[in-house]
This record gives C-alpha cells, structure tokens and sequence, in this order.
C-alpha cells in the first residue's frame, strides 16, 4: 500500500493532468476509503518546479493558509491553481507537465507572534524552520518555510515578505501582525 505521501503527490499530478486533459481521473470517494486521512481538514501549499538540466525555477506555487477543506480536496484545487492560475506565470502547458516536480508542504495552524521589537520578532522567527504570514493595512503576504533557503537573512526575507504583501519593503517599523506555521513537505523525486 502506498504511503499517504506518495498519494499526495499522485492526486496532485492527476489533478494536473485532468486540468490539461479534461479526463476524468481521480475517483476521490474511492482514495478517501482507502486513506481516511484525505478527509481530515488540511490546509497545504502546492509548488511546481521546473527541472532544466541540473537547475530547477519556480513554475507556480498556490495554497491555502488555513485548513478549511478536507485534505483531497485542497490538494486537488491548489494543485490545478498553481499550474494554471498562478498570476505570475501563463498556464502550465501539456508539454511542459513533464518537466515539473512537484512539492506539497502540509501546513500547522498559524499561531500569532506577540512582539514589541524588531529585535524580539527576530528572536521568535526562527529561520529555515517557520512560514510567516505578514498582515498590514488590509493587505496580507506569506512565505513558505522553503524560502528560507532563497533568503537566509532576516532583514531580506522581510523586505521581501513586505513587497509581496504590496507593501514598502520597510513595513516591519509599521508592526504588522506575524503568524507562524511550520510544514511537513513533500517532494517527487
């Protein structure tokens, strides 16, 4: 029996394939009777990469932050968003579906950082291991625990987190609100 990892990853490139294809091929009552689980509340992200050689860029990454749907059901759709609806990129053609790997990272229900400092936000983030969300004036932005690898300086990661949320880049000395989550990812070979 294949492990819920593997089915994970299997759901969300049939998910894909069914987006390019328009066939039918995920029977999703039949994966919930054999894997419980995939009924369970779960908010995840899903990443494409695209492989070029021994080099992979970023080719779509869609999730949720907060567990609103059972686990099948937001693999699928955040699978199928970040192939075709990601705004930073033009949809996933069919013959690009090969040339993807694909990563989910399951995630922690967010918990909310008290903070009066910038320093003491820094020492309450810890890098490589915490996903932040940002909130400020009604805008909101997140990244990934992942992006740490990218950005592994905290001032940089936070500008960044900044500029995605659509705000300046300096927006931590306007104490925005800071949720942390962690995540379990999983990765196609």
């Amino acid at each position: 029996m294949k492990t819920l990892d593997d089915v994970l990853l299997e759901l969300a490139r049939l998910a894909i394939y069914e987006g390019l294809t328009r066939k039918k091929l995920i029977d999703k009552q039949a994966y919930i009777n054999r894997y419980p689980e995939l009924s369970k509340k779960q908010a995840v992200f899903v990443t494409l990469n695209k492989i070029e050689g021994d080099r992979s860029s970023l080719r779509g990454c869609i999730g949720s932050i907060l567990p609103v749907r059972p686990l099948i059901d937001d693999v699928i759709y955040n699978a199928r968003a970040a192939a075709f609806n990601d705004p930073r990129f033009p949809p996933l053609s069919l013959p690009e579906f090969n040339e993807i790997k694909i990563e989910i990272s399951l995630l922690s229900i967010p918990q909310k950082i008290t903070y009066t400092t910038i320093d003491e936000l820094k020492q309450k983030v810890k890098m490589f291991r915490h996903g932040v969300i940002l909130k400020l004036s009604g805008r909101q932005a997140t990244f990934l625990p992942q992006v740490w690898e990218q950005i592994p300086d905290f001032d940089l990661f936070f500008e960044h987190l900044c500029q995605k949320a659509g705000l300046a880049g300096n927006c931590l000395d306007y104490h925005p609100e800071i949720y942390v989550y962690e995540v379990k990812k999983i990765e196609e070979d």
